[in-house]
């Protein structure tokens, strides 16, 4: 069942992406920090999971190998045989507390294969533009930049669901918008970290409305 759903979404995913009239955004930031730094951390909030993860499965981007960190539990299961019909790879883990051994897991992947890990850092079931700490962790660890990245379409459909996914109709006007790389500091205590959390969200809704603005 677990394939079927996969192919099925897979195909409407595509009906999307290449019916899409699509724009990037600040496109040279992601290139920019690739061609410095070898691999970086994407986020973008699970609302935006759909196109954002499909951007970055394109391979039109020079020098980026896609990575997806996806929760380790049941829910998990599609979106990382989904990643890995896309060829790219996978790290079961979450954006909480939790997910801290996994960042260190792939501590290698990063660094030494530079695999680009996207991070949905709100998932896998919110609160609703909250910022976990598991981006920052593997910014930390491996110090590369957390890039963030949103997503805006005309027309598009929210889901009732907690996180209002976001589904871009076919032949929709789609924008993708690139923030500018967020180092933070190698050692933060639980202030740092709560303030640097609060400025990766702010910088995440400020991509969103560059995005919205492009429309």
């Amino acid at each position: 069942m677990y394939r079927i759903a996969v192919l099925i979404s897979a195909a409407f995913l595509e009906l999307i992406w290449r019916t899409a009239r699509i724009r990037i955004v600040g496109k040279e930031k992601l290139t920019d920090a690739l061609r410095e730094h070898g691999a970086v951390v994407p986020v973008f909030w699970h609302q935006h999971l759909l196109l954002c993860a499909r951007f970055l499965t394109d391979r039109k981007v020079e020098g980026l190998k896609p990575g997806f960190m996806i929760s380790p539990s049941v829910d998990g299961e599609a979106p990382t045989m989904l990643a890995r019909l896309y060829g790219a790879h996978v790290v079961r883990g979450s954006g909480s507390y939790t997910g801290v051994r996994a960042v260190r897991g792939v501590h290698h992947a990063i660094v030494k294969e530079l695999i680009s890990p996207a991070i949905t850092p709100d998932g896998p079931r919110g609160p609703r533009f909250k910022m976990k700490p598991g981006a920052i962790f593997a910014a930390q660890i491996s110090r590369k930049p957390v890039i963030p990245i949103a997503y805006a379409a005309r027309p598009a459909r929210l889901l009732k669901t907690w996180d209002k996914f976001v589904i871009p109709f076919p032949f929709a006007k789609v924008r993708i918008a690139i923030g500018e790389p967020y180092f933070p500091a190698r050692k933060l205590d639980d202030d740092q970290m709560q303030a640097a959390q609060r400025e990766l969200e702010e910088r995440l809704q400020q991509v969103f409305k560059d995005a919205q603005s492009h429309l």
